[in-house]
């Protein structure tokens, strides 16, 4: 179970709505600590409606440079796409010119990051109203969600590196 957390809950303001982040990783095994997953969506409340808030999150996607469901964009090859990932003292901080947000993360998901060296995030440009920030969400619900084609097709999908603080 992972608990989602709420990026800004400025909804009257903007056409994106509640914005919220989840993470979780896949199962360690004896090779590997597991690939950490890190995913941002919308609860689809914005001030426009869903539908709106889709457009304005997939513009908001496409001014950085990515597009949505056709590739795997791996930041340390894909030049000039702003966007970056610190992971330090169990969390997660995601910098997007959209958005900040600083993210708790289980131990499991931080070591799998530290071994990888990258953390694999979806950005979903369809929402989600049942992460509701703050709740549990049950591995169930979010494997059909994340494991959903046409969500998955309506993704930017981003290896970003994971960086530390340095001393």
């Amino acid at each position: 179970m992972t608990t989602s957390n709420v990026v800004s809950s400025a909804r009257s303001a903007s056409p994106l709505g509640t914005l919220t982040v989840i993470p979780w990783s896949s199962e360690p095994s004896a090779d590997s600590a597991g690939t950490p997953f890190l995913m941002a969506y919308s609860l689809g409340d914005g001030r426009d409606g869903p539908e709106a808030g889709q457009q304005a999150m997939r513009a908001a996607l496409e001014s950085m440079g990515l597009s949505v469901g056709d590739r795997l964009f791996d930041l340390e090859k894909d030049a000039g796409i702003n966007a970056s990932l610190l992971v330090e003292a169990g969390s997660a901080v995601l910098t997007l010119p959209f958005l900040k947000v600083q993210c708790p993360v289980p131990d499991e998901w931080q070591a799998a990051a530290r071994e990888q060296g990258k953390v694999y995030f979806i950005c979903s440009v369809r929402p989600w109203s049942e992460g509701v920030p703050g709740q549990p969400v049950d591995e169930a619900r979010l494997r059909a969600f994340v494991s959903d084609e046409e969500m998955l097709a309506d993704s930017a999908h981003v290896l970003l590196p994971v960086r530390r603080i340095q001393g």
